[in-house]
């Protein structure tokens, strides 16, 4: 289906459902696993959260943000902003440092 910048009607979405196939889908999707085509995506906000060994909720709020607002940045949905980044690439070259600030 190809990619629209509106979302889908109602009716839209129900005939794009209606002509797919899940279980094809699904089956696809385990043969292409288990051929390793499928690659794990990470992004470089988990991996500033992951040095830390913060849940995300903690890692939120070391941030000042919301941890919807951190999720939308580790799946790529949003981009954090100048200062949000800067702390983000303190975290991920010095892990020590950030945790030392939340301990304080």
């Amino acid at each position: 289906m190809p990619l629209k910048n509106n979302p889908l009607t109602k009716a839209e979405l129900e005939a794009y459902e209606a002509k797919r196939d899940l279980a094809a889908e699904l089956l696809q999707s385990v043969r292409e696993m288990k051929a390793g085509q499928v690659s794990v995506v990470t992004s470089p906000v988990i991996e500033a959260r992951k040095k830390t060994g913060l849940s995300q909720s903690q890692f939120a709020a070391l941030l000042g943000v919301s941890v919807r607002t951190l999720q939308g940045w580790e799946q790529g949905r949003k981009q954090p902003s100048g200062a949000a980044r800067t702390l983000l690439a303190i975290a991920s070259t010095n892990p020590k440092a950030v945790l030392a600030v939340a301990a304080k």
